[in-house]
């Protein structure tokens, strides 16, 4: 293996700001040498922090233009992405995309190429694949261990979400950007069978108030495999005890299943009942699955293998995700036979 990677992050928000200090501070395997983000400071200020030695930029193409830069690191608005992935493939960078990595299946095909032109990785970020539980769930069932998978649920229900911000929610972003994760955790739990069939609902039914502009904040999803199995996926954005996120997969042989509502097994039992501490935020709770997909997209760069979830990974999950917009539009069962693969 080579040295350890020199990561470029474009996009200092939330979770990019958790990347970042994973890159600097947490992987051995990686240096963070630079970060872009339009907002003045953003940059500089996460730079301070963890890397002075990094340099900031506003633009992110001067970031990709970086001959320093080895691999670029994508944690900006979901609409940026595809152009991005492209733009960091022609300049010869290895990319690390945080989903969804396109929004239309022309673009994911666009992402796809680019990085398969000029022979760079492509990781997308489903972080579930690396989260302890749900990994060992799925060994499980590529030993056999459950026999035949016949039903699958995945669920994702965040803690809340206020007006304000529900106000500024992109339309179908339940789909694009919150069950998109269900749906490759479904796709993983259930291995080599693709969906045929989606059947989806979706309601505003916390902020109603947002509806008419293409708000939602409610959905269950409803998917058919060509090996038979049944798959349901739901979410919602307020979950008012703490951040919810859990899988489970029954087969001929026998169950697995995955995720904790509880931060701990402490349970504290007193007059009013019994008390059990939750986790309230993503990079609390997925936060070594968070890391650990980084250290193997650095291992992937210094090895030269293939990222376990690539570019494909994230059309598969995208194509289920259309079709659920399809299927809240019409009212009716999309089918995926026709869809190219």
């Amino acid at each position: 293996m080579s040295a350890s990677v020199a990561v470029g992050l474009i996009g200092a928000g939330w979770i990019g700001r958790f990347h970042g200090e994973s890159v600097a501070l947490r992987i051995s395997g990686t240096r963070l040498v630079a970060v872009a983000d339009p907002a003045p400071g953003a940059a500089a200020s996460l730079i301070e922090r963890v890397s002075p030695d990094a340099r900031a930029y506003t633009d992110a193409l001067e970031l990709i233009a970086d001959p320093t830069v080895e691999a670029v690191l994508i944690s900006t608005p979901a609409s940026t992405h595809t152009d991005l992935v492209v733009a960091a493939a022609e300049a010869g960078k290895h990319v690390f995309c945080e989903k969804p990595m396109a929004l239309t299946l022309e673009d994911a095909d666009r992402a796809i190429g680019a990085c398969a032109a000029n022979n760079v990785a492509l990781q997308v970020g489903f972080n579930r694949r690396f989260a302890a539980d749900f990994t060992a769930a799925h060994d499980v069932i590529t030993a056999g261990g459950i026999g035949t998978p016949q039903l699958l649920r995945s669920l994702t229900r965040d803690p809340g979400i206020t007006a304000d911000v529900a106000s500024r929610v992109k339309p179908w972003t339940i789909f694009n950007e919150t069950l998109i994760h269900d749906f490759d955790a479904l796709l993983w739990l259930n291995p080599g069978a693709r969906v045929v069939e989606v059947f989806a609902q979706a309601d505003a039914l916390i902020h109603p108030q947002y509806k008419e502009q293409g708000y939602l904040d409610t959905s269950m999803v409803q998917l058919r495999f060509d090996n038979g199995a049944l798959a349901s996926a739901e979410a919602n954005f307020q979950a008012t005890y703490g951040y919810d996120v859990r899988g489970e997969v029954f087969g001929s042989g026998g169950m697995v299943s995955a995720g904790e509502v509880t931060r701990t097994a402490m349970r504290h039992y007193s007059s009013p009942g019994v008390l059990a501490d939750t986790p309230r935020v993503n990079i609390e709770l997925f936060h070594d699955a968070y890391v650990a997909q980084l250290a193997h997209f650095a291992d992937c760069i210094r090895s030269g293998s293939a990222p376990s979830v690539d570019g494909l990974d994230a059309r598969n999950a995208l194509e289920i995700a259309l079709a659920a917009k399809e299927s809240v539009e019409t009212g009716l069962p999309v089918s995926l036979l026709s869809v190219p693969q």
